[in-house]
């Protein structure tokens, strides 16, 4: 069977414990990964101590020439990248072409990092005395990575960490681990110095060890809320600056002026798109007033029933299977949860299954009408293909809902109304805001990040938030004396002068 090993300086040593990959298409074994240990950490973060201060002192054009390099290289491997993806995760081939696409945006940003590196500077501050700052790396600096984007998430981490002079240990999911071992490689091939990235496995043993280990500075996460609060809170008391995005109920307000034609397009691909797997999906619709729910509802149902369910390879599918047997079941318990708490269940997606791929990780489309606010399956993330429709009478009553409610990861309203859009936005008490875009999935160059129990810490992913995050910053306060006895001057600090 074919074996995951660390790609780690020196190579992966032999391993005591192992975890199953899954083919979610057939519910097959069809690998497995080693599970490393604080002494495969203690290995990889030696390497990246040895290599990463020559990296920091490679000026920044080159280490640009670099991901200039990654990202060919990334482009010429695409189709062998998103279907070993998709072998793994369950997505089909467009939506992991898609998920590598989003990751290379943002080494085409890093690809710019000499510009987003420039300090700060004040000539003349006080008598001869100028201050000017430079950003600095961290050190070394550690992404733990979900199983929903094995590409993108670990390149929007790691690739600014190292452009900015990093070094950098990722911990992906165990669940797929095959593409963020081949981004390994494929930053060495583009000229990536041994050491800068590797890649480490492993479950919450190896999780700890990242977030224990003294010469880690900095943990960039993405996953669940309640492993999002666990990251951060111990990250942060042992020294570590964290960024923890966790989890998301993203609701999408439909105004009853709203194209529905094209609100049902966007939402049958916002809500179902890659199963629902996607902390940036669209579960939730509000539409405003009953008559727009009644109308909502009338079209989207038979757009729902339209919806091809295929396995990962089939290029005419909409969405594949989830990723693992385990997470199947967990979608089909809030479904359960969600009738027997007095929703209607519209279109029920269990029990689904495809000819010859019976064992398959299969969950349908799944419609739910009249939710309320005070559902458990409302409150909660389901994380598949699952949408929920809350009705609401008015705009403020819309607006309250996603403000409210503990997570505030996105939100999108679908209206023509300019001022009720502009209101939506000012207002909302949401960390990303779509105006009739379903994901509000921000460009590279800007960042990602939610609110409330979406995200812990104070700084964004990628983009320059992303940049402060991964540096520090260092402020000089510099004078030359004249060449007179006392410098010409008696020396002032400049804000007592």
């Amino acid at each position: 069977m074919r074996q995951i090993d660390h790609h780690i300086v020196g190579g992966a040593a032999g391993s005591a414990r192992f975890g199953d990959v899954f083919d979610p298409n057939n519910g097959g074994v069809q690998a497995r990964v080693a599970l490393g240990d604080r002494a495969i950490l203690d290995r990889a973060v030696a390497a990246a101590k040895a290599a990463q201060p020559a990296w920091a002192a490679t000026n920044p054009q080159r280490r640009a020439r670099v991901m200039f390099d990654f990202k060919r290289l990334v482009e010429a491997n695409m189709n062998q990248l998103a279907e070993m993806l998709s072998s793994e995760h369950g997505k089909v081939i467009a939506d992991s072409k898609g998920d590598i696409q989003r990751g290379l945006e943002v080494i085409e940003f890093c690809c710019g990092i000499p510009h987003v590196l420039k300090g700060e500077y004040t000539q003349g501050a006080g008598p001869g005395i100028d201050v000017y700052s430079m950003r600095q790396p961290v050190g070394i600096g550690a992404g733990i990575t979900p199983f929903n984007f094995p590409a993108m998430i670990p390149l929007w981490m790691g690739g600014v960490a190292t452009a900015v002079g990093n070094a950098f240990i990722l911990k992906p999911s165990e669940r797929d681990p095959s593409v963020p071992v081949r981004l390994s490689e494929l930053f060495l091939e583009a000229g990536m110095p041994e050491g800068i990235f590797q890649t480490v496995h492993g479950d919450k043993e190896m999780v700890d060890a990242i977030l224990d280990h003294p010469d880690i500075g900095a943990v960039s996460f993405v996953g669940s809320s309640d492993i999002a609060h666990y990251v951060y809170n111990r990250g942060v008391a042992n020294g570590k600056r964290v960024q923890a995005m966790g989890g998301a109920k993203n609701h999408g307000i439909v105004m009853p002026d709203a194209d529905l034609d094209q609100v049902v397009n966007d939402l049958t691909g916002a809500a179902f798109g890659s199963a629902g797997e996607r902390c940036m999906a669209l579960p939730v619709v509000v539409p405003v007033g009953e008559d727009t729910a009644n109308r909502l509802r009338a079209k989207l149902v038979p757009a729902i029933e339209a919806l091809r369910v295929g396995v990962s390879t089939d290029t005419e599918a909409h969405y594949g299977p989830v990723v693992t047997e385990a997470h199947k079941e967990k979608v089909e318990g809030w479904i359960a949860k969600c009738a027997d708490e007095g929703a209607e269940l519209v279109i029920d997606g269990r029990g689904f299954t495809l000819q010859g791929h019976e064992k398959g990780f299969f969950v349908g489309p799944t419609l739910f009408d009249h939710v309320t606010p005070d559902m458990e399956s409302y409150k909660e993330e389901i994380f598949g293909p699952v949408l929920q429709i809350v009705r609401a009478p008015d705009f403020e009553t819309a607006l309250e809902l996603p403000s409210k409610h503990q997570y505030g990861n996105g939100v999108a309203i679908f209206t023509r109304n300019g001022h009720a859009a502009r209101e939506f936005a000012a207002r909302v008490n949401v960390g990303m805001v779509g105006i009739n875009v379903p994901i509000p999935v921000p460009v590279a160059y800007h960042s990602f990040g939610g609110w409330k129990r979406s995200a812990f810490g104070d700084t964004n992913q990628h983009g320059m938030e992303g940049v402060k995050f991964w540096t520090k910053v260092k402020t000089v306060t510099a004078r030359w004396p004249d060449g007179s006895p006392d410098g010409g001057n008696a020396f002032v600090i400049p804000t007592m002068g």
